[in-house]
């Protein structure tokens, strides 16, 4: 349920960009993530990644709308990437936190470790970053949008998938 409520904008946009188009798909996509911030906020469960992703896709979309130019809806992906890594890369370096450790509070991992996933985020958000900056200006509208919505998708799961089993070494079970 939580990856369907995370989802839920983007996948609403994919329907109504095969429907209508852009303009439409940003409207619904805007519209769709204050539906997610007033669902999160309604549960107590509103963190800063979607706060940040809901500005995100106020500034970037309300700027493709109101100059009815798709190129700055085709920068939002590779914006919030960048700033995703940023936070954690300045997290890391400049005061010493693995940030990580705080959304995933339940998994105690040796520092080394945490500062290897960080490192790990980081680089994959700057991969993602690039490809969608690639992929936005080098393709078609249509092509992106199936890269933003199932190549982002799949990227995330894939490389979540090979973080946990990269993890799964590392967890214990508790012992009675």
């Amino acid at each position: 349920m939580q990856l369907l409520a995370d989802y839920f904008p983007l996948l609403l946009f994919f329907v109504a960009f095969k429907w209508q188009g852009i303009y439409v798909a940003t409207a619904v996509a805007i519209v769709a993530s204050i539906a997610q911030i007033a669902w999160f906020s309604w549960r107590r469960r509103v963190s800063a990644v979607h706060w940040l992703s809901f500005a995100i896709i106020l500034i970037f979309g309300g700027a493709t709308l109101l100059l009815q130019d798709e190129t700055f809806i085709k920068w939002k992906p590779t914006v919030l990437y960048l700033v995703f890594g940023a936070v954690l890369g300045v997290g890391k370096l400049v005061f010493g936190r693995d940030l990580l450790g705080l959304l995933l509070k339940d998994l105690t991992l040796p520092a080394a470790v945490w500062t290897r996933l960080t490192w790990s985020w980081v680089g994959f958000f700057a991969f993602m970053a690039i490809a969608n900056w690639y992929v936005a200006f080098h393709f078609s509208l249509d092509m992106w949008v199936n890269f933003k919505v199932w190549g982002g998708i799949g990227l995330f799961l894939l490389f979540a998938l090979a973080q946990g089993l990269v993890l799964a070494r590392y967890v214990t079970e508790p012992t009675s």
